[in-house]
């Protein structure tokens, strides 16, 4: 296996990352080939598909062994799943898989040919394994059903972002900050508590938000590095 790419996005730790990909449609991030497979030849017709799938390595949650349950945040982080139940990033191989919108396709001077996507779930620079286009007629089935995925909590907050504070981020990060915060980054298992002050780290800032009820309210901004 060779990393053939690195996706280089806003997040530079994992709280906050969406869980899925595709749930922040405006989180947006570029595919960088390693100088190996910055081949234009190796992209050619890749822009005719809307969609891609991205095949790549849980690189910070590596762990010695395995458990063969694991506690998903959405039910609570109290109940177990089997771990092939799940997409916990804490496998016997730390793989995931996510289908991202190939925004456009790019040649670069120095970097070669760079996807351009969207609706991104990965952490900046984490190495990519495998691209393939993303196919309707196979890829999407229409009468497939889930099982406790269907009952777990999804919810989109009421984010409260005070206009002084909003107008520090950068106009082109905006969108997407907000779809990550309404989505609720919080822990399942650390939700009750109101008076909690967490950050997310997002396009270089420490983002300070509490919860109350149904409202996210950011309280604070404060620039990172």
């Amino acid at each position: 296996m060779h990393i053939i790419a690195r996706i280089r996005t806003d997040f530079s730790d994992k709280f906050g990352v969406p869980r899925q990909s595709g749930l922040a449609a405006a989180l947006r991030g570029k595919v960088v080939f390693e100088p190996a497979f910055r081949s234009p030849e190796a992209v050619r017709r890749l822009e005719e598909f809307s969609h891609i799938w991205l095949l790549w390595e849980f690189s910070r949650a590596r762990r010695e062994g395995w458990h063969a349950t694991v506690r998903p945040p959405r039910l609570g982080g109290n109940e177990r799943v089997g771990v092939f139940a799940s997409r916990s990033p804490f496998r016997p191989n730390p793989i995931g898989l996510s289908a991202v919108r190939l925004e456009r396709v790019a040649l670069e001077p120095q970097d070669g040919p760079v996807l351009y996507v969207a609706g991104v779930d990965m952490l900046d620079g984490t190495p990519v394994y495998d691209i393939k286009p993303y196919v309707p007629l196979t890829d999407c089935i229409a009468d497939a059903t889930e099982g406790y995925t269907k009952t777990t909590r999804a919810h989109a907050l009421e984010v409260v972002f005070p206009p002084a504070l909003l107008a520090q981020v950068p106009a082109d990060k905006r969108e997407a900050l907000l779809s990550v915060l309404a989505q609720d980054p919080r822990p399942g298992y650390l939700q009750e508590d109101a008076r909690r002050v967490y950050g997310v780290p997002f396009a270089g800032l420490d983002v300070k938000f509490r919860v109350e009820g149904q409202r996210l309210i950011v309280c604070g901004l404060e620039t990172v590095g």
